[in-house]
C-alpha cells in the first residue's frame, strides 16, 4: 500500500476496508471549501493486518488526522497512545490526531454525532423512549454512553452474533 499525500497542504483521510462507499471525502471537501481551508481528504483502503503500518506511514508523511471506519475501530483503539474518556469506555476509536510529540490521540465521535443529529437536526427527544439498535460493532460501542446520557427508557441491541451483543 502506497499513500500519496500532498506536502503543500494539510492531509486527512478515512481508513477502512471496504472504504470506497464512504462519503467522508466529499463531505470534508465541501466543509473545507465552505470554511476556505486548503486540504486533501481521501479514502484509503487498508488491508487486514496492515492497519498500524498504514497509520504510521500516513503520520510519517505528514498526515494531520483521520477517521476510522469498519473494521478498524478496535484496532485504532489499540494503536492509540492516548484515548479520550469516550473512546476508552467504547473500546473503539473513530477519530485519530497526532500531537506535537508524535503520539497517536484517539477519540470516538460516533455518539455525539448521533445524539446531535437526532436531537438538534431531527428534534427528537430520547429521554424516556425505547431504543432499538441494530448491530453491535465499533460504532455501536461509541454511541452507548452518549445515548444513556440522554436517559432513554430502554435500549435493546440486536446483533447477528450473541458474543458481540
Amino acid at each position: 500500500m502506497t499513500i500519496l499525500l500532498d506536502s503543500k497542504i494539510d492531509n486527512y483521510c478515512v481508513m477502512g476496508n471496504p472504504v470506497a462507499h464512504s462519503k467522508s471525502p466529499q463531505i470534508h471537501t465541501v466543509f473545507a471549501e465552505q470554511t476556505h481551508q486548503n486540504l486533501l481528504y481521501q479514502a484509503i483502503l487498508v488491508d487486514q493486518g496492515k492497519f498500524e503500518k498504514v497509520i504510521k506511514e500516513f503520520q510519517n508523511q505528514g498526515g494531520k488526522g483521520l477517521n476510522i471506519t469498519l473494521p478498524f475501530k478496535g484496532d485504532a483503539w489499540q494503536v492509540a497512545d492516548q484515548r479520550s474518556r469516550i473512546a476508552e469506555r467504547a473500546l473503539a476509536v473513530n477519530t485519530i490526531s497526532f500531537d506535537n510529540e508524535g503520539k497517536i490521540i484517539g477519540d470516538n465521535t460516533d455518539g455525539i454525532g448521533l445524539i446531535c443529529d437526532l436531537t438538534i437536526n431531527h428534534k427528537l427527544i430520547i429521554k424516556d423512549t425505547d431504543i432499538l439498535i441494530l448491530g453491535a460493532g465499533g460504532a455501536v460501542r461509541g454511541i452507548i454512553d452518549p445515548l444513556f446520557d440522554e436517559q432513554p427508557n430502554s435500549v435493546v441491541i440486536a446483533s447477528r452474533t450473541v458474543s458481540r451483543a
